[in-house]
């Protein structure tokens, strides 16, 4: 199935549970706003295109929900959840893109049912262009690959982190596709490991060769001549930087010393037309994350943490940034983009 989707026949949003990961695949169901909020904090769904679907659906999940007689009550019953929606994470921009998105396509309506079937269609509409920008993304990116490069990534860009095909992990399929042999080595991206649970996973479901690294031995694998490539993801693209998960920033650097090219993938939604660096939220995350490891203590519980989700990589450490609608290359216009 997609990582996340409508049931009609329950009217609520299905997805895979990424925290089971990969343990267990289990499909759970947020029919309620608090559900689906807890889904998206906890990390439940997670991935800047997967979190746009997330919040269109969950606008279409509120107005399921509203016992609104009137389009004025109605609305204001999806700002409410509009706003709460996009509390949950800051940072990443597709989920207030999506909401935005479908919350703007209500202006067509002329009834409290034609509200709600709008934002289902076009929460619908923002999965099925998922799926085809996704791939759009990897036929680009694969021409940057060449047969039997070795590519690093960091977190999980891959199905899991989209409605379906992925980003990073997308241009990897895509050149798997065309032919070519591709291995990946995939950091491990503490404190969570959405590398060693979700993409060694996904890769290995896919037959596709990925080695797992701690996030310490990146350095030394670059400067063994491992790997040819790195492509990542991106929660959110400023006019001066690339937000992604935490320790991206480091992977640019240690790119730049050994002459590594270093690639983004994601999505024209992604993109901040507005925003620099300094305007930027980071979110901060559960201390915990960091005292303990899948339910066991590894520090002491009065130590100090700070756990910054993500980290600003500067454009001139990119090497390119490959989009649904080419590769961009710098210096990066972001009016490009918009052409």
């Amino acid at each position: 199935m997609r990582t996340i989707d409508w049931n009609d026949a329950s009217d609520s949003i299905v997805m895979i549970d990424q925290t089971l990961l990969p343990v267990e695949y289990k499909v759970i169901e947020c029919n309620t706003l608090s559900s689906l909020c807890e889904a998206i904090r906890s990390l439940r769904i997670r991935g800047a295109p997967a979190l746009g679907a997330a919040g269109a659906f969950g606008i279409a999940l509120a107005a399921s929900l509203s016992s609104a007689g009137n389009m004025d009550d109605l609305m204001r019953d999806l700002n409410v959840a509009a706003n709460t929606i996009k509390a949950t994470r800051p940072t990443a921009v597709n989920l207030a893109w999506g909401v935005d998105r479908v919350i703007d396509a209500t202006a067509d309506a002329y009834d409290v049912e034609g509200i709600r079937d709008i934002v289902l269609s076009e929460a619908r509409r923002i999965a099925d262009e998922d799926v085809a920008t996704n791939k759009m993304i990897g036929k680009h990116g694969a021409k940057l690959l060449k047969d039997g490069d070795t590519v690093m990534t960091y977190c999980n860009a891959g199905r899991m982190a989209c409605v379906d095909w992925g980003t990073a992990l997308g241009v990897v399929r895509s050149a798997v596709g065309s032919g070519k042999r591709i291995n990946v080595i995939a950091c491990e991206t503490r404190p969570l490991n959405q590398g060693s649970r979700i993409t060694a996973w996904e890769l290995m479901q896919d037959k596709i060769p990925v080695t797992l690294i701690t996030d310490s031995m990146a350095g030394h694998v670059m400067r063994k001549g491992m790997v040819d490539k790195i492509i990542v993801g991106a929660d959110r693209i400023t006019g001066d930087a690339v937000f992604n998960k935490i320790g991206t920033y480091t992977l640019s650097v240690l790119a730049k010393e050994h002459e590594i090219p270093f690639y983004i993938a994601a999505p024209v939604s992604t993109f901040d037309f507005e925003g620099w660096e300094e305007t930027v939220t980071i979110e901060l995350r559960d201390e915990d994350e960091l005292r303990f490891c899948r339910g066991v203590q590894t520090a002491p519980m009065d130590v100090k943490v700070y756990n910054p989700a993500f980290d600003a990589t500067p454009m001139e450490n990119i090497s390119g940034i490959i989009t649904e609608k080419g590769v961009f290359y710098p210096p990066f216009l972001l009016d490009e983009v918009l052409m």
